[in-house]
């Protein structure tokens, strides 16, 4: 049987999702929380999609929406460069437009210099830097790391916005 490699984004609806979200979780973020802007957010409590390549789990995106805003908590691709975020971020930026909210926002990391060219190229502009936000966010979780990509130091919050 030949694969055809089709990702197919679907909402996390079985425990064997939130498993699985949980395991991809600790594995990439160091626990089951994510913070932003010194709020902490627990997987359990946000809106998931999981992306899936013939029937295999390979990304998931999670993200709330709250008023008249939703903001990206978190979004991850297990299986390489196969545009799994791209989809990703389209179904959910697509599933908060027809909620009625136009603003989605996310929070990344001053390392995190492969994200920032990922939003950007999307949409996405900077409208805040948080200084010393991350350094704040570590009372919270003490699991995030002092180093993050290319041997940066992770110290500030950098807000991304986009209108949809």
């Amino acid at each position: 049987m030949e694969k055809n490699n089709e990702i197919i984004i679907l909402p996390s609806l079985t425990d064997s999702d939130h498993e699985w979200l949980r395991e991809l979780w600790v594995r990439e973020w160091g626990g089951e929380t994510v913070i932003s802007k010194g709020k902490e957010h627990h997987f359990k409590d946000l809106n998931i999609v999981i992306a899936w390549i013939d029937g295999k789990r390979v990304g998931a995106a999670t993200y709330r929406i709250e008023a008249n805003e939703s903001e990206l908590t978190s979004i991850n691709s297990t299986a390489g460069d196969l545009g799994i975020e791209s989809k990703l971020i389209t179904a959910v930026e697509q599933t908060v437009k027809k909620s009625g909210v136009n603003r989605f926002w996310l929070i990344t990391t001053n390392d995190n210099i492969d994200a920032l060219r990922f939003y950007q190229k999307r949409g996405y502009r900077v409208i805040a830097i948080y200084p010393n936000a991350v350094i704040e966010s570590r009372k919270l979780k003490p699991a995030i790391p002092l180093l993050g990509n290319y041997n940066i130091p992770i110290q500030d919050e950098i807000e991304l916005e986009k209108y949809i």
